[in-house]
């Protein structure tokens, strides 16, 4: 189908939000289009974004580097739609998507634009990425049983919560936000994936009941001093965020139930304070967990600024914590 054709459907389908079915139908034409995009860092991106332009603008530029595209890109019942719901907006004679989607697995997942500054921002990256080979390296080892329960905390775009649910028989899928933004995200990329779920908003594990086979997080972990949610793990090195969600997680395992976190750990002299609180709040009940570096050295800018200014390095760390069954 060529770049001017319409889209099979744009916002028929039951119980989205004009923004939702707006992002159901870009990501939808998107898929039809063959298209798929790897979202870098935010540093590399910036440096991508520094160099000229390369001719006419494709849907690579305007959905993936969040570059200024002409109305011509899309077909015009698209374009109105997306124009109607604010999802693009007028940029010195050109239009900007305040939208990107990325791909994962065979996922074609939305989020927020570049660079990713609002308060509610929606971020995905190489973490994501990681935090998906994690998941799907932990299930392969041992499967979930029929019709888990599954919860994705602070799910952000989804990513995590969907992949989830689809290594699992029947999954029964919650996907949990602070962030109302989020949710629109998280819905869409259900709603792309086919998946069935459950969304809710609110701290943490505050808006939901019962226990789960598997919990699944990839909160923020960085100190930021603008306190952007998406952004800012808590704490004096962002860890106070993600050791909420293991502290209070785990009162939420059913029998033989899975945490699954990945987070950052920001080492100082070789010492993984994550690590040691991580390993804490498992020994005080005797459940089995494992620990281990995903990544060595990421974010490493952040060495420059003051919070990590006695800090050798960021690492990007995944842990999982398990409830013996009976």
């Amino acid at each position: 189908m060529g770049a001017r054709d319409t889209p099979a459907r744009l916002a028929d389908d039951p119980g989205g939000t004009a923004c939702e079915d707006a992002l159901v139908a870009l990501g939808e034409w998107l898929r039809q289009q063959g298209y798929t995009f790897v979202t870098p860092t935010p540093a590399t991106h910036a440096r991508v974004l520094r160099r000229p332009a390369q001719g006419a603008s494709s849907l690579h530029d305007a959905f993936g580097w969040s570059r200024p595209f002409g109305a011509d890109l899309l077909p015009r019942p698209l374009h109105d739609v997306l124009a109607a719901a604010g999802l693009i907006d007028v940029a010195g004679g050109s239009w900007r998507s305040r939208v990107r989607f990325s791909s994962l697995a065979d996922l074609l997942l939305s989020h927020s634009a570049f660079p990713t500054e609002h308060e509610d921002a929606v971020f995905f990256g190489p973490d994501t990425s990681r935090f998906a080979r994690q998941i799907a390296a932990e299930l392969a080892l041992r499967p979930l049983s029929a019709r888990p329960r599954v919860l994705d905390v602070g799910c952000g775009s989804g990513a995590g919560g969907l992949l989830a649910a689809r290594a699992g028989r029947a999954a029964r899928l919650v996907l949990a936000d602070i962030n109302p933004h989020a949710l629109e995200h998280a819905r869409a990329n259900a709603r792309l994936a086919g998946q069935q779920a459950t969304f809710v908003q609110g701290d943490l594990y505050a808006p939901v009941a019962g226990e789960f086979d598997l919990i699944v997080s990839n909160p923020p972990y960085l100190v930021d001093d603008r306190q952007r949610t998406y952004r800012n793990g808590g704490g004096p090195l962002g860890g106070g965020l993600s050791q909420r969600i293991v502290a209070e997680g785990l009162e939420r395992l059913a029998p033989g139930g899975r945490l699954l976190l990945y987070t950052g750990a920001a080492i100082v002299h070789g010492h993984d304070a994550m690590r040691e609180a991580v390993g804490a709040l498992a020994h005080a009940r005797g459940w089995p967990w494992h620990y281990e570096e995903l990544d060595p050295d990421v974010f490493g800018e952040e060495l420059d600024t003051p919070a990590y200014a006695h800090c050798d390095r960021i690492a990007a760390v995944g842990a999982v914590i398990e409830r013996p069954d009976g």
